[in-house]
């Protein structure tokens, strides 16, 4: 997203046009086919459709205007996430997995890591590490933490993790981090 949003927003524009073109077609269907509709059905249809015209209609004025635009929007809001996610996760493996939703993978790499602690396959501070990163990814993902888990990562989050928790509840939608966050992962592949 090296255009900060201008080429997204070129292009929000155009499906918006596209849009506003589709509903005024099916208002221009609807008429046609009126005699074949219930009186009901063609007033519903009718109305929903309106509706629709209007919002979009509302939307393309506010984009035309400049009053709304997703540079400033989207720039803000993957800054602010590539800042937090990479101070906060230092395992590819981790964020991959977080940006892909996937609790039980998690899980599993958690499970495995602490058999490699036991073992001695695993230092103790990388441990401490990737264990407070997973944690905080299953929280993310509204996974149920076990009272040793919140007790773990309590006394071992950092500030770069503290300063993602609260990045990414400011953002809202988890959603938007996680497309963030597997933006990123799928660029860094790259």
């Amino acid at each position: 997203m090296a255009s900060r949003g201008t080429t997204e927003t070129s292009k929000l524009k155009q499906n918006l046009e596209e849009q506003l073109d589709r509903l005024m077609q099916q208002l221009q269907d609807l008429e046609e086919c009126r005699e074949e509709l219930d009186a009901d059905e063609y007033e519903e249809t009718k109305k929903e459709t309106l509706e629709q015209l209007s919002e979009i209609n509302d939307s393309l004025k506010k984009i035309m205007s400049g009053d709304m635009t997703l540079v400033d929007e989207l720039s803000g809001m993957q800054l602010a996430i590539q800042a937090a996610i990479s101070q906060a996760f230092k395992t590819p493996e981790v964020i991959r997995m977080f940006a892909k939703k996937q609790p039980r993978q998690l899980r599993t790499k958690l499970a495995e890591m602490d058999r490699d602690l036991m073992v001695g396959k695993l230092g103790r501070d990388l441990y401490t590490q990737q264990k407070v990163e997973i944690l905080t990814a299953l929280r993310k993902l509204g996974e149920k933490l076990t009272p040793d888990e919140e007790m773990f990562l309590s006394a071992n989050a950092g500030t770069a993790l503290s300063q993602f928790e609260r990045v990414s509840t400011d953002l809202g939608s988890g959603d938007k981090v996680f497309a963030l966050a597997s933006f990123d992962v799928e660029k860094a592949k790259q």
